[in-house]
């Protein structure tokens, strides 16, 4: 169990990281006429989150397992998931921000999916709770995850056709 729970942890941690690069990278946009689409939807997607990380937590104490191939799940989305915020710079956030005049960025991982940071995250969601034996977090987060993520890539399309 430690070994999971030092697995959330880190996860967690990582997730801090990226608060504080979003929220730099949303006060370049603002400063730079950025326009935010779909924000109704950011507070249950950061309740999902939370709520990935916790039920996790409480499901694995009762398995008392780790799964090691999922780890390396988690690892993998961890890469990719920086290698899109690397490739997308400022112009990478938590929210749907566009800043006018922007050009799409289509390299990187964006050159062979169009959204990958969401790849990351439904393989991150699953591989997660799993790496402790949560199969029912792993179950209701990605049923949940689907869900948003229809709205989530809707928006987001939407958004990327004022880019050139």
């Amino acid at each position: 169990m430690r070994g999971f729970l030092a697995l959330v942890v880190l996860v967690a941690v990582e997730r801090v990281a990226e608060l504080v690069v979003s929220q730099r990278n949303l006060a370049w946009s603002t400063a730079n006429g950025g326009k935010e689409y779909g924000a109704g939807h950011y507070p249950v997607m950061v309740a999902l989150h939370t709520g990935l990380l916790a039920g996790a937590v409480l499901e694995a104490r009762s398995r008392r397992r780790f799964v090691w191939p999922a780890f390396w799940v988690v690892a993998a989305a961890q890469v990719l998931r920086w290698w899109c915020i690397g490739t997308l710079g400022k112009q990478w956030n938590t929210r749907v921000v566009v800043v006018p005049g922007a050009q799409r960025v289509v390299g990187g991982p964006y050159r062979v999916v169009p959204h990958p940071n969401y790849v990351a995250v439904v393989l991150e969601g699953a591989a997660l709770p799993l790496a402790g034996g949560a199969w029912i977090t792993a179950a209701v987060f990605s049923v949940a995850n689907a869900l948003l993520l229809r709205t989530r890539i809707r928006v987001e399309n939407e958004a990327l056709t004022s880019l050139t």
